[in-house]
């Protein structure tokens, strides 16, 4: 192993100054121990500006203690800035997430710093990205600067996720815990049922993408009796590891990276990770590869499933936003509901539980005034809920309505069909 020259906090973020933006890495990459040291150089900097996509644990820059001092302007939120954005305090950028590295490459946003977390460098000199390749491979490639938070808890991953040490500009060392999440424990009933009736819709030899949360996962736990599955996914989580170890993915029917299961990034358990690790079956890359839908469609049998907030009976998808309040972003879900929808025999399904966790449903008449429209209805083909499967595919908006009303929860349909009545003169 090589043995750089440390530095400490202080002097490796001595570089950045006011009125510069810099890049965090996100995830489980998420450089916590560096960005709470940043936060202690407060007195000296104005106007920072912050870009990422979803960061995980206490960061602190978000305080708002610090909106003048640092200015978060999100390409995803997530729960660790949600609040800074609804506050007025940062910004939301909507961008497909392919699309993010042309942002940095264009210099629509140019990073004066790059901020990431890697693995100690190896004999040769190679630190790795871990479980986080995505945007941060660009931002390394281009950023003017690059620190390193060097964290031997990071995983060596396989793929695009090598950095030579002699790219950074200072290295400082630590041993935190890399961020942890459990998606599988808040399924219940209803995710079990909705995860049945998405595992039916997917044949053997299909490439699955899938979103985060509890469903993707409960329908990785239906599939323990298909046959050569392939990964090819913005992310992953534990969930596919027992999938791998019965032999269900074998990665063989793939045309792109056909034996490997292709990932952006990963966000799960210690155990996830620890399995990733030197293990040349998973292949980390770009996000502008790897969520672009003419790389996504050449997988035959391309099943994408990912979630939304609400679903209006024209089938528009809502899923980054309640209303006006900023939850999530727009992510990568577009990216691979075009990709499947063009992938021979593909499937890109929208799976959501028929009602909010407050009662309220979520296929409704119109979206709430100020949601966004994430997935829009022509792309939409098969929703599911634990009611069953509705395939808007080729319908027109009355049918469709009929079919969402179908597979809402008992006690809105009355309600959702008098609207129908009222906006189809029926």
């Amino acid at each position: 192993m090589v043995a750089p020259d440390y530095v400490s906090p202080q002097e490796a973020l001595s570089v950045i100054q006011s009125n510069t933006r810099i890049f965090v890495h996100g995830s489980a990459q998420t450089p916590v121990f560096l960005l709470q040291h940043l936060a202690k150089e407060a007195h000296r900097l104005e106007q920072v500006e912050v870009v990422s996509i979803t960061v995980y644990g206490d960061i602190q820059i978000d305080k708002p203690a610090y909106k003048n001092n640092f200015h978060i302007n999100s390409l995803f939120v997530s729960a660790a800035v949600r609040e800074a954005v609804n506050d007025g305090r940062a910004d939301y950028v909507p961008v497909f997430l392919s699309e993010i590295p042309l942002l940095f490459k264009r210099n629509v946003l140019p990073l004066d710093v790059a901020i990431v977390q890697v693995s100690p460098p190896d004999a040769h000199g190679y630190c790795s990205l871990g479980v986080s390749v995505d945007i941060a491979r660009t931002a390394v490639n281009v950023a003017r600067l690059v620190i390193a938070q060097v964290n031997p808890n990071v995983p060596r991953t396989h793929g695009n996720s090598l950095v030579h040490y002699s790219k950074f500009h200072a290295m400082v060392y630590c041993e935190d815990a890399l961020p942890e999440a459990q998606f599988g424990e808040k399924a219940g009933a209803e995710e079990q049922r909705i995860g049945e009736y998405v595992a039916s819709l997917i044949e053997d030899r299909s490439t699955l993408q899938m979103g985060i949360g509890a469903i993707p996962d409960t329908v990785l736990k239906c599939l323990h009796n298909h046959k050569d599955l392939g990964i090819h996914t913005e992310m992953c989580s534990d969930g596919i590891i027992p999938l791998f170890e019965k032999g269900v993915i074998t990665n063989r029917f793939k045309k792109i990276h056909p034996d490997r299961a292709v990932s952006s990034f990963a966000l799960g358990t210690r155990k996830l990770y620890d399995y990733m690790d030197d293990n040349p079956v998973f292949s980390f890359l770009d996000i502008d590869f790897v969520n672009d839908p003419h790389t996504i469609k050449q997988n035959p049998k391309m099943i994408s499933i990912n979630s939304a907030i609400e679903v209006d009976i024209t089938g528009q998808v809502c899923a980054d936003s309640i209303g006006t309040y900023q939850y999530s972003g727009v992510g990568g879900q577009m990216d691979f509901m075009r990709g499947a929808a063009l992938s021979e025999g593909g499937k890109p399904i929208i799976a959501m539980p028929s009602r909010t966790r407050k009662g309220l449903s979520r296929i409704v008449s119109t979206l709430k005034p100020g949601a966004g429209v994430v997935t829009t209805r022509a792309h939409m083909h098969y929703v599911v809920t634990e009611y069953g499967i509705a395939n808007l595919f080729g319908k027109n908006l009355r049918q469709r309505a009929k079919a969402l009303i179908e597979i809402a929860h008992p006690d809105d349909r009355g309600m959702l069909e008098k609207n129908y009545g009222e906006r189809f003169k029926m």
